[in-house]
């Protein structure tokens, strides 16, 4: 951009925005017919609404738009993905119809029938998964990256490799014959195993063997090269194959193949454990020998050794995955080479907000002044990190209060709050174990922690705590202040430089009475009686969202504007989809912008012709939570009601989970909020996708050209509003004009 803007402009011919891309969308749906308020088909299924979001991860593995490389993690992270979707939400349709549960979905579908669609949906990812991998490895050839074959090695390759694989590799591997006296071992979650037949040279009896591919090995080899531009890699799955002699003397190969398994992951809670440390200590051992879930294989292999790995494992052989290519292809962001930066992501470095540089790095004194809040991973986390530390160092400081539901493992967070401890001052930890896949990460904080002469809470046994909120009290002429962080991201320095989050800081009293009364709900179980700004899940934020909307119909009613604007990362709860089913009933304009699932359809004649959906996916895991009402004035408006929130639209986060609703007041900030960042999503071009009737997503039909409007790109270019300080000068961005959507 030639010019820094601090508020995004709508334009004419932005393509979300002008009646001839609106026909161009409704072309695509076909205007499917009005449902009833009372089908179950006004509901997209949750699990399919979830693949969906996977398969436009793995399109941006097709995006030429992204350097190479990154495509290629972008095809790791839909393997990833996958795999964590078999291991906890199949894993629970398996589970509910093993048990015979005949509860239906809230799209009336039942868990068996879920499982076929899921399968047929699933198969069919998996199978563009090993197409794209094709594509991508030729293309990462072109550019001096190569993922070759055994028969593509070198005459001066295999001395060295005979060498690596007798000092690196041989050494871990463990051959595994089955018989009698040798049973069918266990094989563990995500577990890569090679499959052989063999037959014995001394008698000629046939042996079926197991040969477990330890996790702790690098997938690739990376081989000799004199050339940092020429890279060759091996796959450790074909090293390995090259040596079967020497791990099986005596015995030929009749048969091979690889396979990998998914086990069940989730992890059920008694409500009355009496120690929920050792409760999770237990579960997590558990965890390792849950169910197999899942079974992907080579294609190669022969039926004869799939139906031995089947009856071992009490799999039928229609429930393997046969896989062309490559299994387990997470692994490839082994690939991603920090030498290879031009084949990457040009480097972004976050702006650190210049209101705290104004103020000497005093981020006291900068929040005193006035409300800011931080646009992650644009402006930097180091902000939030800085904010702890000081007041660990400030000798008037006399109180910290944190959640942590997910932080990294050499976190500063976490040193903050020990500084803070050791230096005296009374510090409260409210640590959630219940975080899926870093409980023993979290164990191992709350015991750090408490060492240090932190007060550790593990919050309510059968709520999660998800709410991000820090709560400092400092003694100021002779008075106590509060100062608050309300985020709408983890406490995680790392994911914090992909997420997309927000973080307000405030010296509002009535921000910091709400907070304390949180964390008093968490660590005392003291409901809080009346919050003064903010709502809490599982107390009072269903209501004030349902409120929201409400007052939006009457305004619609009384033929004011009324307008909702939603961001958030999944829309699932069908009261609410039903709330603003009602609401464009009425007439209300609603934006939604739903990364993940969205189990709303948009677009039906009579039920939600009011409403549009769009996903983004980028560069960046859009993150953040926001939530605005027009209140009789339309969107944008500087009378709009604006909130951030931790919680996505979903039973879970509304009725099972501690999670904070916040307004945003201060006018700068719900400026940046609502003017600078919301319409920025809803303008976005090159990574949007909008969402049809029938469930599936079109991209933006502008996605292609140079000048697609990227959010993502405008924030990497241009300083928020709240953060930018005196040392920027920027113009008074010009009033926002949004088109008609006649």
């Amino acid at each position: 951009m030639s010019k820094a803007k601090s508020k995004v402009e709508f334009d004419q011919a932005t393509p979300q925005d002008t009646s001839a891309d609106e026909a161009a969308i409704d072309s695509v749906t076909a205007c499917p017919p009005a449902i009833a308020m009372n089908s179950p088909e006004r509901f997209v299924n949750r699990e399919l609404s979830w693949l969906a979001f996977n398969g436009r991860v793995l399109m941006e593995a097709q995006n030429r738009r992204h350097p190479v490389l990154e495509r290629l993690r972008f095809l790791s992270i839909s393997s990833s993905n996958l795999e964590e979707f078999y291991m906890v939400r199949v894993a629970g349709l398996y589970g509910m119809e093993k048990e015979g549960v005949v509860k239906l979905s809230d799209d009336g579908l039942s868990p068996g029938q879920q499982l076929a669609k899921i399968s047929q949906c699933a198969g069919a990812l998996i199978a563009d998964q090993q197409r794209v991998w094709t594509e991508l490895r030729a293309e990462l050839a072109d550019n001096g990256i190569s993922v070759i074959e055994p028969d593509d090695l070198k005459n001066g390759d295999r001395a060295w490799l005979d060498a690596f694989f007798h000092e690196q590799i041989f050494p871990v591997l463990t051959p595994l014959a089955i018989d009698p006296a040798h049973p069918f071992p266990f094989i563990p979650n995500l577990g890569f195993t090679m499959a052989l037949k063999l037959l014995r040279a001394h008698d000629g009896r046939t042996v079926m063997a197991l040969l477990p591919v330890p996790s702790q090995l690098q997938r690739f080899i990376r081989l000799p090269s004199t050339s940092h531009k020429k890279l060759r890699f091996l796959p450790l799955e074909k090293a390995i194959g090259l040596y079967l002699d020497r791990l099986f003397p005596g015995y030929t190969v009749t048969g091979t193949g690889l396979f990998r398994i998914l086990r069940d992951s989730d992890v059920e809670i008694e409500e009355e454990a009496e120690d929920l440390v050792l409760l999770f200590e237990s579960m997590l051992k558990r965890r390792r020998r849950g169910s197999v879930i899942h079974l992907t294989c080579s294609k190669s292999m022969p039926e004869d050794l799939r139906r031995f790995i089947a009856d071992h494992l009490d799999l039928k052989l229609e429930e393997f995955e046969l896989v062309d290519h490559m299994l387990g292809m997470a692994d490839l962001n082994q690939l991603i080479l920090k030498e290879r930066p031009g084949l990457q992501f040009k480097p972004f470095v976050a702006r650190f907000p210049e209101r705290i540089r104004d103020h000497g790095g005093d981020c006291f004194a900068a929040i005193r002044a006035k409300d800011i809040i931080v646009h992650h991973p644009f402006e930097s986390f180091d902000v939030v990190v800085q904010f702890l530390r000081q007041a660990a160092a400030d000798p008037d400081v006399v109180a910290v209060k944190q959640t942590l539901y997910r932080t990294s493992h050499d976190s500063p967070i976490v040193a903050a709050l020990i500084e803070a401890a050791e230096s005296g001052k009374s510090v409260t930890a409210l640590v959630e174990l219940k975080a899926r896949f870093d409980e023993a990460a979290n164990i191992k904080w709350a015991r750090d922690l408490e060492r240090a002469g932190v007060q550790v809470v593990y919050g309510f046994i059968e709520l999660k705590t998800h709410a991000k909120v820090s709560l400092i009290v400092r003694r100021e002429a002779g008075q106590l202040h509060t100062y608050v962080h309300y985020g709408t991201g983890n406490y995680h320095p790392v994911t914090a430089k992909i997420y997309t989050d927000l973080s307000l800081f405030s010296a509002d009293p009535a921000l910091g009475r709400d907070a304390a009364q949180l964390f008093n709900y968490v660590t005392g179980y003291a409901e809080p009686r009346e919050l003064e700004k903010i709502a809490v899940s599982p107390l009072n934020l269903r209501e004030t969202l349902e409120q929201g909307i409400d007052k939006e119909i009457a305004h619609a009613r009384a033929g004011r504007p009324a307008a909702i604007w939603v961001k958030v990362n999944s829309l699932v709860d069908p009261d609410m989809i039903d709330c603003l089913y009602k609401a464009s009933q009425a007439g209300v304009r609603i934006e939604i912008v739903a990364r993940g699932i969205c189990c709303l359809r948009p677009g039906v004649p009579g039920l939600s012709e009011n409403i549009r959906v769009k996903s983004i996916v980028g560069r960046f895991l859009e993150h953040g939570r926001i939530v605005c009402f027009g209140a009789g004035h339309g969107l944008p408006s500087a009378k709009a009601k604006v909130y951030i929130s931790s919680a996505d639209w979903m039973p879970r986060n509304l009725d099972r989970r501690v999670e904070s609703l916040v307004p945003i007041e201060n006018p700068t900030v719900h400026q940046q909020v609502l003017e600078q960042i919301m319409v920025a999503q809803i303008k976005d071009q090159a990574q949007s996708w909008h969402m049809k009737a029938d469930g599936g997503y079109i991209r933006d039909q502008a996605s292609e050209s140079p000048d697609a409007f990227s959010a993502h790109t405008y924030f990497m270019t241009n300083p928020s509003l709240s953060g930018r300080g005196r040392a920027l000068r920027i113009d008074q961005p010009r009033p926002v004009v949004v088109p008609s959507r006649e």
